[in-house]
């Protein structure tokens, strides 16, 4: 009988695929590198994931799990074969209850639902990735995922009470629980956010949900240049402004937004901002009337009310579609979500400009600018081709270690994975590194869960 007969024994035969195109749709994320998995499990519970790591572990097979797989780094990219375990069918909001501020769910749930779930009952689970609408609560766990709302309501550990994990093992643990305060022994729950799947399958997340803003609104605004939208945003942090979000995008990403979405789309100006209040309606009215004054105050070309959901929700829909305009160029978007201190944005925006003089390759930066994460993204003609992915491989080896040097990360919120794995050792540094390798060595002896990444 051969390995995957036997898995089929264990299991449905109807959650066991072998078919090709289940293979290669499972084989890839949104990165460029694929590699087949042997066969694909799709589990429908808990038990189903016990079974499939008892399995692995006894005969030692590779095991990668797998959400939506609309990652950006490659990290549940199955490199080594074996077992890709897809969650997404784990999809039932298993529990909400205001009353104890939380949400239960199965990690295949995909995040606007959950959102929209809370929402109707008047509560909020703020975490916002631009992929809400594809990415699963799994995914978000596994890389901590982030969003425009990060600056005032944190990433999505601030928001985890409590999992549900299976080890490499099959054994059971449970983390956390439903209580905000917990201080009970080391925090095991953490050390699952943000593992990319190398420690162990989530099965189930208690999560944290905040009574709902009583409304929101967006100011927009334009600049000359960078430096000033740079200056704009410490300008509003200083002045006692806390923004859901503060958004800024620089001047390539606006001309490729011209081009996609039209030229009156966006007002003149080589940079742009996002602010979005938040809170009571009385409270959001008064400080709108503040933060335009700063901005007028800083420079601002322009500047534009967006009052009601609607509105709002126009304005992330143009923030979401600079991706899009930026793809709409016929370049490869390298998407690296690279973080610095809020205070090196302006020279972030410098050093863009001068990578881009020195080898040729466009650098368009934009994203979460109250939190230091921009995305700086190398828009190459064409990756595939050799010559050019190792130009590109050089421009980034630079960018890296530029970030790190000024106190940066390489990573906010798309993760290590594949893509970023070659400056892990230099971003963690020995003794970090190490200690990962004696976390993952107790918790997956064999090395069986999601291997060939950064530990590797």
């Amino acid at each position: 009988m051969t390995v995957i007969s036997e898995l089929r024994e264990c299991l449905d035969p109807e959650k066991v695929s072998t078919i090709a195109e289940v293979l290669e749709e499972h084989g890839t994320d949104r990165w460029s590198f694929s590699h087949l998995p042997e066969v694909v499990v799709f589990a429908e519970c808990r038990d189903d994931v016990v079974a499939v790591m008892k399995f692995a572990n006894e005969r030692g097979i590779p095991v990668t799990t797998r959400g939506a797989g609309v990652g950006y780094v490659g990290g549940c990219v199955p490199v080594e074969g074996g077992i890709s375990l897809s969650v997404a069918r784990m999809k039932s909001i298993v529990e909400i209850m205001p009353e104890d501020g939380i949400v239960v769910t199965q990690p295949g749930v995909i995040l606007k639902d959950l959102q929209d779930a809370v929402s109707e009952l008047g509560w909020y689970y703020p975490p916002d990735p631009a992929s809400l609408n594809e990415c699963s609560i799994g995914g978000n766990l596994a890389t901590n995922a982030g969003g425009p709302r990060c600056l005032k309501y944190g990433v999505t550990k601030n928001y985890v009470l409590g999992l549900e994990v299976v080890l490499a093992s099959g054994e059971i643990l449970h983390v956390g629980g439903r209580c905000h305060k917990n201080k009970t022994g080391f925090d095991l729950l953490h050390l699952f956010v943000g593992s990319e799947g190398m420690l162990g399958v989530i099965t189930e997340a208690t999560l944290r949900i905040i009574p709902h803003p009583q409304t929101r609104a967006i100011l927009t605004a334009t600049f000359p240049e960078f430096v000033d939208a740079a200056g704009a945003v410490q300008a509003l942090l200083n002045a006692g402004h806390l923004p859901s979000a503060l958004e800024i995008t620089d001047e390539f990403t606006l001309k490729a937004a011209r081009a996609y979405l039209g030229e009156n789309s966006l007002p003149p100006g080589k940079a742009h901002l996002i602010v979005e209040i938040d809170g009571r309606t009385k409270a959001v009215a008064g400080e709108l009337k503040e933060v335009r004054e700063v901005l007028n105050r800083v420079g601002a070309l322009s500047s534009e009310l967006h009052a009601d959901e609607e509105a709002c929700e126009q304005v992330w829909q143009l923030r979401r579609d600079f991706s899009y305009s930026l793809r709409a160029t016929g370049l490869t978007k390298l998407n690296e979500d690279i973080v610095v201190p809020r205070s090196k944005l302006v020279e972030l925006a410098a050093f863009a400009a001068g990578l881009e003089e020195k080898t040729g390759i466009p650098v368009a930066c934009f994203g979460h600018a109250g939190d230091g994460n921009i995305h700086t993204n190398l828009m190459v003609e064409d990756y595939d081709d050799p010559v050019v992915r190792e130009k590109a491989d050089a421009a980034l080896d630079v960018l890296f270690t530029w970030v790190l040097d000024n106190g940066g990360a390489i990573t906010g919120e798309h993760g290590v994975g594949l893509a970023k794995k070659p400056w892990i050792k230099d971003a963690l540094g020995d003794a970090a590194f190490a200690a990962h390798h004696t976390i993952k060595k107790a918790l997956d002896p064999k090395g069986i869960l999601n291997p060939g990444k950064f530990l590797d």
